[in-house]
């Protein structure tokens, strides 16, 4: 029966990893090249998971809590703006449940799977220096982006429930972003696609999921520069999984809103604070999740001034 729980525990990981963090307001945002920044964020997502009334779990609860250290850089990609950027995450898992009203628990902790992006601005802003940037109008973006998460992380086939999914995940995606004053309007749409774990548990079994269609939408104001509101949802469906060609598990289809506000703090630093919620869970996670940032920006040397 605990074999039951912790199936679906590998499910509510993967899921949490790859959506819980998606919400991402001026993801295309306008910026001049040589910018550089550093990241260091804690989050904590805690709630249900939602399941098929037809299987014998209940009341399953969960509390997922990450610690993460990003990188980022600003370039000149062919007279477009790109962004490029790595995320290296480690989180803490602590879930219980019933299994025909037995209870079962499990912990688990260390490297999920690390992230990459690679991002273009190809309407709206090209390649710029800050001095070319400050003086350039705001206009409206076009953007594309490519995420890859790497299977670098702790993975062991003897194990139900890991960190790590023991794959690659691409998700390519488009979005625009409108200025419109003091407000900003975007909206992403996107898809992750998956390779398959070919060495699933108990070892050699083949575990496949179907893509997820991501689309996202965000509304902000800024009050001044660097200090701004906004407010976010995103709908997600598909990635019914099956292992080795048997019964594919139910759909995702669910909605988020939430809310990101992000605070100056001084001239180079920055504070961002994010809540996010379920709105509408009709199978998978429904978490609740708290987010805070500390971010650095700086220049690079080329074009400092120094």
């Amino acid at each position: 029966m605990t074999r039951i729980l912790a199936a679906v525990l590998f499910i509510l990981c993967a899921a949490a990893r790859l959506h819980g963090q998606d919400l991402e307001p001026r993801a295309y945002a306008a910026s001049p090249v040589g910018a550089n920044f550093l990241i260091a964020g804690v989050s904590r997502s805690s709630g249900a998971v939602v399941f098929d009334p037809a299987l014998p779990v209940s009341d399953v609860h969960a509390d997922v809590n990450g610690l993460v250290l990003g990188l980022g850089h600003t370039f000149n990609l062919f007279g477009k703006l790109g962004l490029v950027s790595a995320a290296l995450p480690y989180a803490f898992v602590h879930a219980t449940g019933k299994v025909s009203e037995s209870d079962a628990e499990i912990h688990r902790s260390g490297l999920p799977d690390s992230r990459f992006k690679l991002s273009v601005n190809l309407r709206g802003n090209d390649a710029m220096t800050p001095r070319e940037f400050v003086k350039a109008p705001s206009r409206t973006i076009v953007g594309a982006s490519v995420v890859v998460t790497a299977p670098s992380s702790q993975y062991s086939h003897t194990k139900l429930v890991n960190l790590g999914t023991n794959r690659w995940s691409v998700k390519p995606e488009v979005g625009v972003s409108v200025p419109r004053g003091r407000w900003d309007i975007d909206a992403y749409a996107g898809a992750w696609f998956y390779s398959t774990n070919a060495d699933f548990y108990p070892g050699g079994k083949r575990r496949s999921q179907d893509p997820v269609l991501t689309v996202q939408g965000h509304v902000s104001y800024t009050v001044r520069p660097r200090l701004w509101v906004a407010g976010d949802w995103t709908w997600y469906h598909g990635g019914s999984a099956a292992v080795e060609g048997g019964t594919p598990s139910s759909s995702l289809n669910n909605s988020r809103g939430g809310v990101t506000v992000s605070l100056p703090i001084g001239s180079r630093y920055s504070l961002k604070a994010a809540y996010t919620s379920g709105i509408v869970a009709r199978t998978g996670t429904n978490f609740r999740t708290v987010s805070v940032a500390w971010q650095a920006l700086w220049l690079s040397r080329r074009w400092s001034g120094r």
